[in-house]
């Protein structure tokens, strides 16, 4: 004879009837009824066919007709870029990329010397003589970094008002790859020299 286990707790099944879920078995008859009842209005309900429903066709106010302007594109008004061209382009690139050069031959002068206190100072407490020789060596390094950095800033600027002004930028461009080829190789310096005293 089959017996209710935890096994199948979800099925009521005492002694001689058949398995059925217990969510029937534990509801009252009349609740039955009251729920089958419910159960047959609301689908009566959704199946009415009286007509008084909204049409979904299309209104007159829906339709699209005519022509619409879609008026003149606004323009950008881009304001010129003001930069110093006194004796024409081609004199100022190059006396921006002579400056540059300028400072990387300063950058060259003292690298000997930065390069030498920071291989002292390799290993040295932070603080020391030593340290402290070679951080002020990688100062004077850097200013001079920063000197062949500031005619790269003025070519930006050139770039840029050429570009905007939709001109050729060639010349721009090849002095600014000049340029910035030497801060490349003073930056490269200045990290590797810096890398050994921390």
């Amino acid at each position: 004879m089959p017996k209710s286990t935890p096994d199948n707790a979800l099925f009521c099944i005492p002694a001689g009837t058949k398995p059925r879920p217990c969510y029937v078995a534990g509801m009252p008859r009349h609740a039955r009824a009251s729920l089958l009842t419910s159960l047959a209005i609301l689908l009566g309900a959704c199946a009415s066919t009286d007509g008084n429903y909204p049409s979904l066709a299309i209104r007159d106010a829906e339709r699209a007709e005519g022509q619409f302007d879609t008026g003149e594109p606004a323009r950008l008004d881009i304001p010129p870029v003001e930069v110093d061209l006194t004796g024409g382009l081609d004199a100022r690139l190059s006396s921006l990329v002579a400056a540059a050069e300028e400072a990387h031959a300063e950058f060259g002068e003292v690298r000997p010397r930065a390069e030498q206190l920071v291989s002292a100072a390799a290993g040295s407490a932070v603080g020391s003589d030593s340290w402290a020789s070679a951080q002020v060596a990688l100062a004077e390094l850097d200013s001079a970094r920063s000197r062949a950095a500031v005619p790269l800033g003025d070519l930006d600027a050139l770039y840029a008002a050429a570009r905007v002004a939709a001109e050729d930028t060639t010349a721009v461009d090849l002095a600014r790859d000049r340029v910035i080829a030497l801060v490349s190789e003073e930056d490269a310096v200045l990290e590797f020299l810096r890398a050994q005293i921390r």
